[in-house]
């Protein structure tokens, strides 16, 4: 008996012992492949690469490159492991800008993999790649004109004078609100009625049911961060466990809605101004696409993109869009409304003169907010911007080499699949560029001190073909949404407002912990 244990254990022993051997040996050519190359690398760990902290705690993986990006200065490039997998952080602006435009046909893909078959909403503009991308990006370009816009201007602005009239009373008695959740109601009844077309009215009813499904979306759980981490450090993984960022239940909610709106369009003739209508349109072939000029695209194309492989809009797809339609507007509008709220309020020099800004240009066209004032407020735009600069929603931007390619100024030969990573925020807070870059200071974005950084560095949407196809309905919706408050109330700290302020790091986006509270008063009742 004790033989026989004995023999067991040396034979486990000498097993376990081959075993580490042989990982010792894998994880030691896996993390010389930068050495080699004479990339510089930061330290690692086996077996999770770069990432150990966010893999083990659950963090957000990319406020780590960030970090990471701080680390890498005075190089143009760094050498990152995803597990055992090599990525490349970017650094150097021109380089940045070859990977999103002039070479864009080597980096067409983001690098996420979702099975659409387990999860249809998956199948959205913001994860596909190849020819199936950009069919449908030019199926939807017509979507997002100037002309289009105008259509569903209206309907944002009586969202805006609901906005208003939900904030009264706080006003009145100069309450302390947590002011995110009245802009995420206000964005979720903007989306709700030009992306769904229904009426939700989440700031006359907060516990609306389209409010409810769209909070589960950003709830934090296990299995959507597990996702979320694993579809940056190991995405082939996301695609092979069948992994998806959006609960079933709320998947299929959103399904049945949008099955049920366009069903019930189609079977009564009703036609309405906005997303859902001309995604019927293009369902039923009877919206125009776009003009190659009008997709922004790089002068060769590979064969991939070119492919004339029949692509259908059927409801799936329309559910896909209307859903990342809601995601991305809602999330990053009420976002950059709550931080650019929170500066005005640190600022009220600031926010003095954008109130002044506001009441001339109001006093212009009428009383009214128009399509065309919200473009003549040129200091709205610039405060606009320095929220997006030193609050992006977007942390980092990633695309996957889709075919060899040498990075210009540089010895690196990138290989088929290896995974480029763009930091964002790291880029948006770097002295070189945006100097003392925790100051909030709009007149960084006048003409004379942009022409004195590269275009490069400041990239809140992305740039190139696969920049945000919503970034003008997002900037419209966010602009309406803080000239219809600020036209109204000003803001201000209290003791509950985070001083200084703290990100969750959990968070799938740029999130304050513990939410954003702040004062809000009735300006005419100030000035009297």
């Amino acid at each position: 008996m004790l033989e026989t244990l004995d023999r067991w254990l040396l034979q486990f022993a000498v097993l376990s012992t081959i075993i580490l051997a042989a990982l010792y040996v894998y994880f030691k050519i896996s993390y010389s492949y930068w050495e080699k190359r004479g990339i510089p690398t930061l330290k690692f760990t086996a077996p999770f690469g770069n990432f150990t902290y966010s893999f083990l705690f659950g963090k957000n993986p990319e406020y780590e490159v960030t970090e990471m990006y701080k680390a890498f200065e005075g190089h143009r490039v760094g050498g990152l492991y995803r597990f055992d997998s090599p990525s490349l952080l970017i650094r150097d602006t021109d380089i940045m800008k070859d990977i999103l435009v002039k070479d864009f046909g080597h980096f067409v893909t983001r690098g996420l993999k979702f099975d659409e078959v387990s999860e249809p909403l998956d199948g959205h503009l913001f994860s596909l790649s190849g020819a199936k991308w950009r069919n449908l990006r030019v199926k939807m370009t017509p979507i997002f004109t100037s002309g289009k816009l105008k259509t569903m201007f209206g309907t944002v602005v009586e969202c805006g004078k609901d906005l208003q009239v939900a904030l009264q009373k706080a006003a009145n008695n100069e309450e302390t609100v947590e002011i995110k959740d009245f802009l995420a109601r206000y964005s979720t009844d903007v989306i709700s009625s030009c992306a769904f077309g229904i009426q939700c009215n989440c700031l006359k009813k907060p516990n609306a049911e389209f409010r409810n499904w769209g909070r589960r979306i950003f709830e934090p759980h296990f299995r959507q961060r597990l996702t979320s981490i694993l579809n940056m450090l190991y995405p082939s993984l996301v695609y092979t466990l069948k992994l998806s960022l959006i609960p079933k239940d709320v998947g299929n909610y959103f399904r049945k809605m949008v099955n049920e709106t366009v069903e019930y369009r189609e079977n009564n003739s009703v036609k309405k101004n906005d997303f859902m209508q001309m995604m019927i349109q293009l369902k039923n072939k009877t919206l125009g696409t776009a003009e190659e000029n009008d997709m922004n695209f790089v002068e060769k194309e590979t064969e991939e993109l070119k492919s004339n492989a029949s692509f259908d809009v059927t409801m799936n797809v329309i559910a896909a869009q209307a859903f990342v339609f809601y995601v991305a507007g809602f999330e990053t509008s009420s976002t950059t409304m709550t931080f650019c709220l929170y500066e005005l309020a640190l600022n009220p020099d600031i926010q003095e003169r954008l109130h002044a800004e506001i009441d001339t240009m109001l006093e212009k066209h009428g009383g009214n907010i128009t399509y065309e004032s919200i473009f003549e407020m040129e200091y709205l735009d610039k405060v606009v911007n320095e929220t997006l600069r030193k609050y992006p929603p977007v942390v980092i931007l990633t695309r996957e080499c889709t075919k060899p390619i040498k990075l210009r100024r540089t010895d690196v030969t990138l290989e088929k699949g290896l995974q480029v990573l763009l930091p964002v925020l790291g880029l948006h807070h770097d002295p070189k560029y945006y100097p003392d870059p925790e100051r909030f200071d709009p007149e960084r974005f006048s003409e004379e001190e942009k022409k004195k950084r590269p275009h490069f560095s400041f990239l809140p949407f992305g740039e190139g073909p696969r920049m945000c196809i919503g970034m003008r309905f997002a900037l419209m919706q966010t602009k309406v949404g803080l000239i219809s408050l600020l036209s109204n109330y000003e803001v201000r700290v209290s003791e509950k407002t985070p001083v200084p302020l703290v990100f969750e790091k959990s968070a799938l986006v740029l999130t304050a912990a513990g939410g954003m509270w702040l004062m809000i008063e009735n300006r005419q009742e100030r000035s009297n």
